[in-house]
């Protein structure tokens, strides 16, 4: 065989090794060496099958058989074997074979630098002989010529390489002895490396020869123990660009490594499952304990998950109900890796997993025979099984249905379990209780039975635990229950809120941390009403140590993760608190001037993508524009003007102002509250400078997607147009920040009841200044508006809205007519 230009095998002559047949040897017919030669009635010897094909031919053109050299009719047809002949012609071949193979043996072995040609002519021969008889191959192998064949493997020339590979294929196919030969040293890692080829015919012949030697298992056992064997068989046969037939050989080489179960765990490994998951449905039980071990060690995808939970998932759930504990601890390796995906985790639930994984888990004394250490894995598969969303209202764990893992005494064996065992369970069984408690529909029956089991200050000690994993969950699920125990856990968490301060201050050079994040947001998820946590934290230096975090996240100076924005969220809430309890404590405001909370919310207005920090920021501005009245400086009251008149604002912005109010603004005196203000020791929204800044960012949150945002927004405008300021002016101060449109416009979209029971108020307070009220009253959209309130609101808004109609002219005006009388003797 040789390449063409093309690079393809040819045929190579073998003629250098040829020695010259007797004439007796050949056939007449054939010219060429019989094989098994027969004489016929005039003594001539011939082929067998070539005198056979003379006979039918003379048959078949209607003549009587003749003898091809003498042309003489027979009597017969008979043939006879010569016996003599043919083992004469056996031995000159045996003599030439060996001869041949001597110079291909010397060609390969004692001169392999001799040439390419004669490398390849001598492969040639080789392969040859082997097609011939399989005798031959024991020839091959007697002669020491399978050792030379793999060292060709090894050689510069491609050519030379894929004769060689071509040539063993041929020497060991159906024999085992050559195969034996073959696989010793590193031939087999050899012949492997050719899968990872670039040449494509490299890759073809190396799988073939791969197939032929994994039909014998000592051999076949030597594969698989190669690195990346079956990682670059498997590769190949799922390739879409190989050629079918070396994909098909690269499949019947797995099937036969399939045999081995170390094989079966490599080929798991790399993405071919399915012949371990036949072994665990098919295999014995020790079978399917090592093919669960096998299973458990393995990191699978989420999609490969739902496939494995689909297969074997009740199968596994069978073994760890009535399994030996090898078995079961085997299979609870396998399910902890299975459930951690949502959808696989569901089809577990409906296998039946959880009675059983409850019963183990809450097992107790010697005779459980049920170890920590499997304790620990029943509580993570737990943990993930109720991280999927299922109901486990509906899920029984007791044959008569009564039970499920909402049940109280369920939930108190969980509690008591978190407060007897070590740490990696007590993790765990935490993350079980934060994803029950993670529903509003679950979490009222964990939140009754922490109550009724006293477990809070337990939970509440587990803040102080040595392990970080340890100290988030038991944050989360404080966070989880609080809406439903506020009070309770403000009570409880008065020795522990150092210890949270202390981790929500650590520096941030390594960014944000979760637990962090965890710490903050549940103090900002407790009531903040509740003026005696307030009076803890403002001792113990909380909100300082907060509004300088925030600044600092605001700079940049601590590094942005995923957990920055619930970082954010939460230490808003908590500065929110303050701002609650303004009126309840001097030393209160005097922070809040010091600390500058108002410009630091007016800022946070801005921080887009961040409903909470809008919303609560908005909250505060609400409740410290309300204090401005208070804080105010109230100067001596100015000689009248001559004349004048009160400002107006159009409502789709723009003012008018008389000298009087320009003069107050010259002399620094807030034209709403009528004092000296300022947006940092007044709180004043209205004021100039920064304070002009917050009402117009205040009003672009009218705009906000989210309505609670807009109402927290608009609530905090609206103090600048309530009882206590001048509300006209206030009204002024809104038209030059372009904020009445939006506020009526709030009105008409009638986005929640909420908002528009808010808007109603506003709206009646602008509708007060009557410029305002007179190019109002064309807009019907606003009345009608007005009206729907009017009929369909509760009775505060229904009033409101009335009031505000009357402003219009759509309502007369009996009401002062009738007072009047009334009020008469």
């Amino acid at each position: 065989m040789a390449h063409n230009s093309d690079g393809d095998l040819e045929e190579h002559s073998t003629e250098l090794y040829q020695e010259a047949a007797f004439e007796a040897f050949m056939c007449p017919l054939t010219k060429q060496v019989m094989q098994d030669p027969v004489t016929i009635e005039t003594g001539q010897t011939f082929e067998r099958e070539a005198i056979l094909k003379w006979f039918r031919e003379c048959r078949d053109n209607g003549r009587k058989p003749t003898c091809p050299l003498t042309q003489r009719e027979l009597r017969s047809t008979d043939i006879t074997p010569s016996i003599a002949l043919r083992n004469v012609i056996d031995e000159w071949r045996s003599r030439n074979d060996e001869k041949e193979l001597e110079k291909a043996c010397t060609a390969l072995c004692v001169h392999p630098e001799s040439g390419e040609e004669d490398t390849l002519h001598a492969l040639a021969y080789i392969s040859q002989i082997c097609q011939r008889s399989s005798a031959k191959k024991n020839l091959v192998r007697n002669q020491g010529i399978i050792p030379a064949l793999a060292n060709m493997l090894k050689s510069s020339s491609r050519r030379v390489r894929l004769k060689s590979l071509q040539v063993l294929r041929a020497v060991v196919e159906d024999n085992d002895q050559n195969k034996e030969e073959l696989g010793k040293g590193d031939t087999v890692r050899t012949i492997i490396k050719f899968l990872s080829n670039e040449h494509i015919q490299e890759r073809e012949l190396a799988v073939s020869l791969l197939y032929e030697l994994s039909e014998y298992e000592p051999v076949c056992e030597r594969i698989g123990a190669v690195y990346g064997a079956i990682l670059l068989l498997v590769g190949m046969g799922s390739s879409k660009s190989e050629n079918m037939m070396a994909v098909d050989k690269a499949e019947k080489t797995l099937k036969n490594l399939e045999k081995y179960d170390t094989n079966i765990k490599q080929m798991a490994e790399n993405g071919r499952l399915q012949p371990l998951l036949t072994k665990l449905l098919e295999g014995g039980p020790e079978v399917q304990v090592t093919m669960a071990e096998y299973l458990g060690e393995l990191a699978l995808a989420n999609d490969v998950k739902v496939v494995v939970a689909e297969q074997v998932g009740a199968l596994l759930v069978s073994i760890i109900k009535t399994g030996g504990l090898p078995a079961r601890e085997a299979t609870l390796k396998a399910l902890r890796e299975m459930s951690s995906n949502e959808s696989s985790a569901k089809i577990l639930l409906q296998a039946g997993i959880l009675p059983p994984l409850v019963k183990d888990l809450f097992s107790v004394g010697a005779s459980s025979h049920f170890p920590m250490r499997l304790k620990e894995v029943s509580a993570t598969i737990l943990a993930n099984l109720v991280a999927s969303g299922a109901s486990f209202r509906s899920i029984p764990l007791d044959d008569a249905g009564r039970q499920t893992l909402l049940s109280e005494d369920v939930v108190h064996s969980l509690l008591h379990l978190i407060s007897n065992t070590g740490p990696a369970v007590e993790c765990k069984l935490l993350n079980v209780l934060v994803g029950l408690t993670s529903s509003p529909d679950t979490t009222p029956d964990v939140v009754s039975a922490i109550k009724s089991s006293g477990a809070t200050i337990s939970l509440i000690q587990f803040l102080e635990a040595a392990h970080k994993e340890i100290r988030v969950e038991s944050l989360k699920l404080l966070r989880n229950v609080s809406p439903y125990m506020g009070a309770e856990l403000a009570d409880a968490l008065g020795g522990h809120l150092s210890s949270l301060l202390r981790v929500i201050s650590e520096g941030g050079g390594s960014g944000v941390t979760e637990e962090q994040a965890a710490a903050v947001g549940l103090l900002g998820d407790l009531p903040e009403r509740d003026s005696k946590l307030t009076r803890q934290l403002s001792e113990l230096g909380a909100f300082g140590m907060l509004s300088s975090k925030l600044a600092e996240l605001r700079r940049g100076a601590i590094r942005g993760n995923r957990y920055t924005t619930p970082l954010t969220d939460g230490m808003v809430k908590v500065m929110y608190r303050l701002t609650c309890a303004l009126q309840e404590a001097p030393e209160y405001v005097e922070f809040a001037r010091e600390a500058a909370l108002a410009p630091l919310f007016v800022e946070l207005l801005q921080v887009n993508g961040q409903d909470t920090v809008q919303l609560y920021s908005a909250m505060a501005l609400e409740k410290l524009s309300l204090e401005t009245r208070n804080l105010t400086t109230i100067p001596e009251p100015p000689p009248p003007a001559a004349s004048g008149f009160l400002s107006c604002a159009c409502l789709f912005g723009g003012t008018s102002s008389t000298a009087a109010a320009a003069a107050a603004r010259q002399a620094g005196v807030c034209r709403v509250h009528g004092g000296f203000c300022s947006l940092r020791e007044t709180f004043c929204l209205a004021e100039g400078g920064t304070g002009g800044k917050a009402v117009e960012r205040l009003v672009a949150c009218l705009d906000h997607l989210n309505p609670e945002v807009v109402e927290a927004a608009l609530a905090a405008l609206s103090t600048l147009v309530g009882d206590g300021v001048d509300a006209a002016e206030g009204v002024v101060v809104l038209g030059e920040a372009e904020g009445l449109r939006p506020v009526v416009d709030i009105l008409v979209e009638n986005r929640t009841e909420a908002l528009r029971r808010r808007a109603v108020w506003v709206v009646e307070r602008i509708l007060r200044v009557e410029d305002i009220a007179k190019e109002v009253a064309v807009d019907q959209t606003v009345a009608s508006a007005l009206v729907e309130a009017y009929r369909n609101g509760d009775p505060r808004t229904r009033h409101t809205a009335e009031r505000a109609l009357r402003h219009l002219d759509r309502i007369p005006n009996f009401s002062s007519a009738f007072h009047a009388q009334a009020r008469r003797p």
